[in-house]
């Protein structure tokens, strides 16, 4: 598989939205009706819930995940804001480094992940959640699936 050539993957911009909600299949289908969202991918994970889904709105890419308080992505609690903001940049590494030096904690650590980002989590002192992620490899749906359900399998979280 071809690496990246730029470190946003295709048709994301360097900020992208990405919401934790409770029935985010319903979620979607609201965002459709209500501002003619576009869903391009869903990833559904253990029990129907959605691992990962990106809708479009406008020229506007979103993501959004079913709250799994056992990955880290618990409902909406008071000091947990029910979002993400995901933000691609050349260096994660470099970003990770400059967030924690201003304060933020980890949340999730920076590592490689299996649907191809360099990818990590960190609350800032102000309690938002700042993904920062740096786009490594061109995967298909099915390499990513493949990947995703052997990640999983790892984890002891059955089958995707």
């Amino acid at each position: 598989m071809a690496k990246a050539t730029q470190p946003v993957p295709p048709g994301f911009s360097t900020l992208t939205v990405h919401l934790t909600v409770p029935d985010c299949a319903g979620y979607i289908d609201f965002l459709k009706r209500a501002f003619n969202a576009v869903e391009i991918s869903r990833s559904p994970g253990p029990g129907g819930k959605l691992m990962h889904a990106n809708v479009k709105i406008g020229d506007t890419m979103m993501m959004l995940n079913d709250p799994f308080p056992e990955m880290g992505s618990p409902p909406i609690a008071e000091g947990n804001w029910p979002l993400r903001l995901s933000l691609y940049v050349p260096d994660a590494d470099a970003t990770w480094s400059q967030a924690l030096a201003n304060g933020c904690q980890v949340v999730f650590p920076l590592q490689d992940q299996f649907w191809g980002d360099r990818y990590g989590q960190v609350r800032d002192p102000r309690g938002f959640v700042w993904g920062i992620a740096t786009h490594l490899e061109e995967l298909t749906v099915e390499e990513t699936q493949e990947r995703g359900r052997a990640a999983m399998a790892a984890m002891g979280g059955g089958h995707a």
